[in-house]
């Protein structure tokens, strides 16, 4: 049986009805930027994660540069933020003009360790960018209270966290990415800032679009990071099924940490509010690893092969990161999204356990 690492093919074609319908409401209305689904969006994904406001953006990576710019983070400022992500976290701090400084990851939530927050410190330290990576939450109780103490901005990188609880809502603000492999994916680049300060959501509403408070007139520096109406569209054909694609990750991130349990692999330390973005594992010969299961017909991905510091466009942020760097060598993502059949993840095991022997 072959096993695709992801198969959005599945997940489209079960919801080709739905999608059309998406894209001919957009074609009716031919109001392709700044159309009624925006909106219509934007609400509905406050009210999903529970917060007053939601603004619709280009990307990911434009969430988390304009939610910093919007909390008033910038030049001259430092923002610290974990080894162990993805690029666009630091490249959206850079891109708000801020420095990233890298914080190393906690050993077994692999997020962004709290008890290194303060070696990180300095005096230009104005923010701290969470990741809640693969799905899990980082620790936002102790880096709110550690930002609290010292009138630090959180901006949390929800972008592998769609319906994590409480994500948005003790924080200043929230970056989500609507990526089309994301939990809740679009047809190409979206993404939202979630946050309950309405200054701030009114300042990144201005921000995406030129920095005007109205139609050509700009009242500050900003951008073109508008969120498609077509996007919009198809992101709210998608929602309601979201609910229950998260319970379908985590019944099979259940399975995987039952049926691998006695296999050589560290398996992540188990989480019952994850909303599994990913299933990740740590194995030491990661590419005889991947070839094994590869022979058998199961792809795998890699969340992520380096550190932040080991590219080389950030080699200068490099600092005593042991975690990050062990995680970078080990990691492996199995396949695991809401397509996939209980057959299919029996193949994935069975292929680890030949790989065990």
């Amino acid at each position: 049986m072959r096993v695709p690492f992801l198969d959005l093919a599945a997940e489209t074609a079960a919801l080709r009805p739905e999608l059309e319908a998406a894209l001919a409401r957009t074609l009716d209305e031919a109001r392709f930027v700044g159309g009624g689904a925006v909106a219509e969006l934007e609400r509905a994904w406050a009210d999903f994660c529970g917060v007053a406001h939601a603004v619709g953006v280009g990307s990911g990576t434009a969430a988390l540069e304009l939610g910093l710019r919007a909390a008033r983070v910038g030049a001259g400022d430092e923002v610290l933020v974990p080894a162990n992500t993805c690029v666009p976290t630091v490249a959206a701090v850079e891109s708000a003009g801020a420095t990233p400084v890298l914080v190393d990851a906690h050993p077994e939530t692999w997020t962004l360790d709290p008890e290194r927050l303060a070696d990180a410190c300095s005096a230009k330290t104005r923010a701290i960018v969470p990741v809640h990576l693969y799905g899990r939450r980082a620790d936002v109780d102790a880096i709110g209270s550690f930002a609290g103490e010292r009138d630090f901005v959180v901006v949390e990188d929800a972008a592998q966290a769609h319906g994590l609880d409480g994500v948005a809502r003790s924080s200043t603000v929230a970056a989500f990415s609507f990526y089309p492999t994301k939990n809740l994916g679009a047809l190409g680049d979206a993404g939202a800032i979630a946050t309950n300060d309405e200054q701030l959501a009114e300042r990144a509403r201005r921000l995406r679009s030129y920095g005007e408070d109205e139609r050509y007139h700009s009242v500050e520096p900003g951008t073109n990071s508008r969120l498609d109406t077509l996007q919009a569209a198809l992101l709210l054909a998608k929602l309601e099924q979201l609910p229950a694609w998260n319970e379908r990750r985590r019944q099979l991130a259940a399975r995987y940490h039952e049926l691998l349990a006695e296999m050589p692999l560290k398996r992540p330390a188990w989480d019952d509010r994850s909303v599994w973005h990913l299933y990740v594992v740590r194995v030491r010969d990661r590419d005889a690893f991947r070839s094994a299961l590869e022979a058998r017909g199961v792809g795998t991905a890699v969340h992520y092969p380096r550190a932040i510091h080991e590219h080389p466009a950030y080699e200068r942020l490099a600092r005593d990161l042991p975690v990050a760097e062990a995680l970078a060598r080990e990691v492996v993502s199995l396949p695991l999204h809401p397509a996939l059949s209980d057959e299919e993840q029996d193949a994935v095991v069975d292929a680890i356990h030949a790989w065990a022997r």
